[in-house]
């Protein structure tokens, strides 16, 4: 029982399509699922229930933050995850808009419905007419709308030190021996585009085994050397209490484009039961919850 209790508690921190947190309402401006968007106020008083509910109750580094400010007060301590050409990938997931923001992905994309829909950071660079012209279908529709050209979105490519095979939710990260593992996520940002020669997402998100140990084998090497840190699991869950799990970081710092036909295609069937794009965490600011980089 203990081990189904962490398994369900970790895959909804990390916005796994079997939990919620998903319903959106507010009031203002309208985003793209349909919904308002909630005020200032509303945004400012989770940051504030975040602040009295972690005060002085041991909670580690959190996540996300912003990748180009390097100032921190937490003081617990974690060990590092090893690299993760050393661990196993055990879940791929995407957020729609970027969890953290800096270099290329500074754009603030509003408040949201205050439940993680409509707000996080996107591309903050030019896209062409073309790049941006509609297409056909938009990707991924769920309750909370679709993706569409000019979409950003950040994709976590999540490994454990379980001995572990990739699969749906952050479950599959566990293992009956390893309760407890080492979690590392790789992380890429990728702005969607109208272009039949931008990157396959479904190949950026192709797995194998390497050196006896599963490995996304095409996360690009090109996007600038990642901006590494400790932080902890994301998700708009944690939006107002501290998540209790240690991550080690790996942001890359520039947008890759691909191509949103293939984000479609890959939402409509992959080995990890995903279909849309999940809400984002608050931006974490206060020092007290940030680790020094």
């Amino acid at each position: 029982m203990k081990k189904v209790m962490i398994a369900v508690a970790v895959s909804a921190v990390f916005g796994a399509p079997a939990f919620a947190f998903e319903d959106s309402h507010g009031s203002s401006e309208m985003h793209s699922g349909g919904h308002a968007a909630v005020s200032d106020e509303v945004i400012a008083e989770q940051r504030a229930a975040l602040a009295k509910n972690t005060k002085g109750q041991g909670f580690g580094p959190q996540a996300p933050r912003d990748i180009d400010a390097v100032a921190g007060n937490n003081q617990r301590v974690f060990s590092s995850a090893p690299a993760y050409t050393e661990m196993n990938l055990c879940n791929i997931h995407f957020h729609e808009s970027a969890e953290h923001k800096g270099h290329d992905f500074s754009l603030y994309a509003g408040n949201g419905d205050g439940h993680g829909y409509g707000s996080g950071y996107k591309y903050s660079g030019t896209l062409s007419k073309a790049e941006l012209a509609p297409v056909k279908h938009n990707a991924c529709p769920s309750a909370h709308g679709d993706l569409k050209p000019g979409d950003t979105i950040e994709v976590h490519y999540v490994h454990t030190t379980a001995q572990v095979k990739p699969g749906p939710t952050l479950g599959s990260c566990l293992s009956k021996a390893i309760k407890n593992p080492q979690l590392r996520v790789e992380t890429q940002v990728y702005v969607l585009v109208n272009d039949k020669n931008a990157l396959d997402f479904k190949e950026l998100t192709a797995y194998k085994k390497v050196n006896g140990l599963y490995q996304a084998t095409n996360i690009p090497t090109n996007t600038g050397v990642p901006v590494e840190y400790e932080g902890s699991t994301t998700g708009p869950g944690y939006n107002e209490k501290g998540s209790p799990f240690q991550v080690t970081w790996g942001i890359r710092p520039h947008v890759a484009k691909v191509n949103i036909e293939t984000v479609g295609e890959w939402c409509e069937g992959n080995d990890f039961n995903e279909d849309h794009g999940h809400g984002v965490r608050n931006l974490v600011t206060n020092p007290d919850l940030l680790s020094e980089m």
